[in-house]
């Protein structure tokens, strides 16, 4: 790792340095940290301003990082944040604040806001991003922190406030519901203030499903199991309902043993929109899962024989796995192999891994060779398997001749210029 770190590979040299300063080596962990630093390059000062950080030398690391801060955007949320750890909250508020149009400052303001004491003053900059009578009608209506948004981290103070009514019926004001990461604010916060009937309300009105599975989500963890189904059951009476939960809902039966029942509800999708890959592989996969590959097998009969004895690559990967699992592993790299697209990259992939489960290492390598540009980190594991560890390492630090950019000097950089 030492050596790669010192040849411009920058994740060797961030562990490296991250490894010496374990060690109490701080002196070299910071020597191997400076080539990268000194490009101007923010993720480098990032990690060394961490690491001055996890030292207890805070004054060091925000001196570092306050130039880079200048530009905005995650520098200044990084830097504003490490401000506010360490005492200085009205400095990281004061900047912050400038920058309230960007969503991701914003936030941080927010989260600050309340150990500084300012949160009167921070909605109040919030509200004033709320235009009366008007809600986007597109993400890209407004410039900057759009309103819902704005309602959002509104609804975020009021509720740390303790005025959840308020914090509600704000969040009931948005024209789009907003969801980030599969979980909608207002869901979350019903459940959080064991508001179930509220939430159930809104179920019918959210239309992701987010809403419903957080409602699930409660009542499994209260025991209610029953429920939890009965809501995405009931969220999904329709095609377009089941689309959404389908997936949360068959998680929930197989982790109470119902797998037949999850299988059933993937099949019925199966049969109400069509042969969509992500709902077939699904299924194929709980069938596999759950001892049941004759059954997944004869699924994929049918729907071959449905499309006129045509089956695309993506169908046969399924069937090859099914294969194996019912003991017909030569068999199935012998189709493979044979298969019209068995040349392709992407059926090499698939080939190696059948031959790794046959114990078949050697012949797995042979078969990603001749695709090693796109398939190097599984060419790489394999030769791993073999002992062949500098092979492994030759290969994974080969790259395309891309043309060098001069870093800029008027701007910090995001990208690595190495």
């Amino acid at each position: 790792m030492e050596f790669q770190a010192r040849c411009g590979e920058w994740f060797c040299a961030r562990e490296w340095a991250r490894l010496l300063g374990d060690q109490g080596r701080q002196a070299e962990a910071l020597e191997v940290l400076a080539p990268y630093v000194a490009t101007g390059w923010w993720p480098a000062a990032q990690t060394q301003a961490e690491l001055l950080e996890s030292w207890g030398q805070a004054e060091e690391a925000i001196a570092l990082a306050r130039p880079y801060a200048e530009v905005g955007g995650r520098p200044l949320e990084f830097f504003a944040r490490l401000l506010a750890r360490h005492g200085r909250t009205d400095e990281a508020v004061a900047r912050l604040s400038a920058g309230i149009e960007d969503w991701l400052l914003a936030t941080a303001l927010v989260d600050i806001a309340g150990e500084a004491g300012r949160d009167e003053d921070i909605a109040a900059l919030l509200a004033a991003r709320i235009p009366e009578g008007h809600r986007c009608d597109s993400p890209w209506c407004c410039r900057g922190l759009d309103p819902d948004t704005a309602i959002g981290l509104l609804a975020t103070i009021r509720e740390r406030q303790g005025r959840v009514d308020e914090a509600i019926a704000l969040l009931h004001s948005r024209q789009h519901i907003t969801s980030v990461n599969n979980h909608d604010q207002l869901a979350d916060l019903l459940a959080k203030h064991d508001r179930i009937e509220e939430l159930r309300s809104y179920t019918a009105s959210e239309h992701h499903g987010h809403a419903a599975q957080c409602l699930a989500e409660v009542l499994e963890e209260r025991g209610d199991v029953e429920g939890a189904i009965a809501a995405y059951r009931t969220f999904g009476a329709s095609p377009e309902g089941m689309w959404n939960v389908a997936v949360p809902l068959t998680r929930v039966l197989v982790r109470h043993g119902r797998s037949d029942e999850a299988i059933e509800v993937m099949h019925t999708l199966a049969d109400q929109v069509g042969a969509e890959d992500w709902v077939v592989d699904t299924l194929c996969t709980l069938y596999a899962d759950h001892g049941r590959a004759q059954d997944g097998l004869a699924y994929l009969d049918a729907l071959k024989a449905r499309r006129g004895g045509e089956e695309e690559w993506d169908f046969f990967r399924l069937r090859l796995r099914l294969m194996a699992d019912c003991g017909l592993l030569d068999e199935a790299i012998e189709r493979a192999r044979t298969h019209a697209q068995g040349d392709t990259p992407y059926a090499a992939r698939t080939i190696s891994d059948l031959l790794a489960k046959a114990g078949r290492i050697e012949e797995a390598v042979a078969v990603l060779e001749p695709h090693a540009s796109v398939n190097s980190g599984r060419l790489a594991g394999h030769l791993i398997e073999l002992g062949r560890i500098h092979d492994a390492v030759v290969l994974l630090q080969q790259r395309k001749d891309d043309p060098v950019v001069a870093v800029r000097t008027d701007a910090f950089s995001t990208e690595p210029p190495f």
